[in-house]
């Protein structure tokens, strides 16, 4: 298990930066859970995560509806569940600060797009599982407890975090 508090915030941190994608799971009008990939906007975590999408998006009728909302994000770092409550808004700065190239495929019209909103994700909860070994390194823990070697794979700390 990590340490300290800083030590567990540096490790999610860690994991956010690495990621590339998230998966943002909403409650959708017939109460089921529905998952979609989003981008990685924030490069750190400090209890919120924010995401470019599109007004009129099943997600953003999902969050109106129900702003409880799961955030999970995987990278080579490990991986995290952050549980939270989702607001959408226009805040042209955050959109303004939060753009680049990457956003400007999924909003044809460009940084002018009437449509573009903000998703922020102000987490409750965190809970993470980090990579200590690296791939191979998982692997061949792995293979250990499958050949009886030792009891479970011995790849990382996993702990939870309330924010």
């Amino acid at each position: 298990m990590t340490d300290t508090l800083a030590d567990q915030r540096a490790a999610i941190s860690d994991i956010v930066h690495g990621a590339h994608t998230a998966l943002l799971t909403t409650v959708s009008e017939d109460g089921h859970l529905h998952a979609r990939p989003l981008a990685v906007q924030d490069k750190a975590f400090h209890g919120t995560l924010r995401f470019l999408v599109q007004d009129g998006s099943e997600k953003v009728d999902d969050i109106a509806r129900n702003p409880h909302v799961n955030v999970a994000i995987e990278s080579q770092g490990g991986y995290l569940s952050i549980a939270g409550t989702a607001t959408v808004s226009k805040d042209d700065s955050v959109i303004d600060e939060l753009w680049s190239p990457f956003a400007e495929a999924w909003f044809p019209e460009g940084r002018s797009d009437p449509s573009i909103r903000l998703l922020t994700v102000e987490g409750e909860s965190v809970e993470y599982w980090t990579q200590d070994t690296g791939p191979v390194g998982s692997l061949v823990q792995t293979l250990k407890a499958a050949i009886g070697k030792q009891s479970q794979p011995d790849t990382g700390d996993h702990g939870t975090l309330q924010l």
